[in-house]
């Protein structure tokens, strides 16, 4: 898509049109339909992250995919400004978004009883008792993601490493590679989120 909106810019300033892959000859012959909304929205898809930036090192293994409801949309967002606020880039944005997903599915989880694993709460199930803060403080979307952060900070190297290396040094989960699944659509999210 954003190639396209690219192509379509550059031959729009040369003064040739594309039509269905081909081009269709100087543009004071066809008439030109693009509103100022929408060539507005153009310029944003361009400025969106690239998968190179999102993915550099290429997924690993199979990947997942899931719907999302409104909360689960909005703490993506969530994820992003505090990533955003805590100065780091997309593929932070990326690595935090997938531990979610992995973790709470982008929910933010309170106490699951008997099925909770020990004290783990929020979006990325974090422990009170392990000192990610109190419930209150794990259970803030903005905390939860800055404290993972912080985390993610003091991987020596975070960004050289494969999504899933990254999330386990900051996590600690009995499943280490269970994070790798959800590389392609955290980068798709972040893709879609990062400029709205």
């Amino acid at each position: 898509m954003m190639n396209t909106i690219l192509r379509r810019s550059v031959l729009g300033f040369a003064g040739l049109a594309l039509s269905a892959g081909v081009v269709a000859g100087p543009l004071d012959t066809l008439t030109d339909t693009t509103t100022p909304a929408a060539a507005a929205a153009g310029v944003v898809q361009a400025d969106k992250p690239d998968s190179g930036t999102l993915i550099p090192h290429g997924t690993q293994g199979t990947q997942s995919r899931i719907d999302l409801g409104d909360e689960q949309t909005g703490n993506v967002k969530a994820i992003i400004e505090a990533t955003k606020k805590a100065g780091m880039d997309e593929r932070a944005a990326v690595v935090a978004i997938a531990t979610s997903l992995q973790e709470s599915k982008l929910e933010n989880l309170g106490h699951l009883g008997e099925r909770n694993d020990h004290d783990s709460q929020g979006l990325f199930q974090q422990r009170p008792s392990s000192g990610w803060g109190s419930v209150e403080q794990i259970t803030d979307p903005e905390y939860s993601t800055t404290a993972f952060l912080n985390g993610l900070k003091q991987v020596e190297g975070w960004q050289e490493l494969p999504l899933t290396e990254a999330a386990q040094k900051v996590q600690v989960s009995a499943f280490p590679f269970h994070y790798a699944q959800w590389e392609t659509q955290a980068a798709d999210l972040v893709a879609e989120h990062w400029t709205s």
